[in-house]
């Protein structure tokens, strides 16, 4: 990665892992933050062990985790609506970074076709008990073959970003949707919790995106951005870890004040704490 001509916007530590510190970097160009430096293919798997990261796993040790579940099962019919209200009829689905496999499971049984992305063995694991199909690579696939694409906050994991773009629109099929949510970097939570904002998530998020990065990475490849939704829960479950990560402990008040008056102010700047950006093949 290139960080010529980009300036140093700020010092961000590995709060869940390792303990050691990245550099985030700005193009101004795209409105976009950059990590690094990244780790490489062979080590990035390191930095996935925590017990933070909890989309791998399905389990309710903690309230905080019982509580994360809950707010799950309410996303699960919202994207669902989204899904159907995109298509006219049920095609196929595509879902990279499925996870555990819950999204996938409920569009299976509203009668989509459903094929899943999953790098780690643990959660692709649990989705395969669930009756969900996946595929290693993407590179399987035939072209132009999906309705629908999902990467529910997957693209800022991704490290060849242009690379997968272009898959992406491989993928598509004409006047298919491609639904893809990120943190926003620009939200207020954001600008509160500062380098302990949580969401950015160094090294495993190697890219920080906006409104303007996702028009325009998009639009290069022929994928036109046609609405952006919030993602209102995002800033209570941001706050909570960004709360232990700058006290040592998870402040369910101070989190659930802070997450409330980023949504606030939100209202009239739409700077949510994550969007959900629907985009069209053109």
């Amino acid at each position: 990665m290139n960080i010529d001509n980009k300036k140093h916007f700020l010092t961000v530590k590995d709060h869940s892992v390792s303990k050691e510190i990245f550099e985030l970097y700005r193009d101004e160009e795209l409105d976009m933050l950059l990590t690094y430096p990244q780790p490489s293919l062979d080590v990035l798997g390191k930095y996935y062990e925590s017990v933070d990261y909890i989309s791998h796993t399905d389990s309710k040790r903690s309230l905080f985790e019982k509580a994360y579940h809950f707010v799950k099962n309410i996303a699960l019919k919202n994207k669902l609506d989204l899904i159907n209200s995109l298509q006219k009829e049920k095609g196929s689905i595509l879902d990279i970074g499925a996870g555990t496999g819950d999204f996938l499971s409920v569009a299976k049984k509203d009668g989509w076709k459903t094929i899943g992305v999953e790098p780690s063995a643990k959660a692709k694991k649990i989705a395969l008990e669930k009756g969900v199909s996946f595929v290693n690579e993407t590179n399987e696939l035939a072209s132009h073959s999906f309705d629908v694409i999902t990467m529910w906050h997957v693209l800022e994991h991704v490290p060849n970003l242009e690379e997968q773009i272009k898959e992406l629109k491989r993928l598509l099929k004409p006047s298919g949707s491609l639904i893809v949510a990120v943190p926003n970097h620009k939200s207020y939570d954001a600008q509160y919790y500062k380098s302990c904002w949580a969401a950015y998530d160094v090294p495993i998020h190697f890219w920080h995106f906006s409104k303007k990065a996702i028009k325009e990475l998009f639009s290069q490849e022929g994928m036109e951005l046609k609405k952006i939704l919030p993602m209102k829960f995002d800033s209570f479950y941001v706050s909570l870890l960004s709360e232990k990560y700058k006290n040592g402990k998870m402040n369910f008040i101070k989190a659930f004040y802070i997450g409330l008056k980023s949504n606030m102010k939100a209202k009239r700047n739409l700077e949510y704490s994550s969007h959900i950006y629907v985009l069209e093949n053109r």
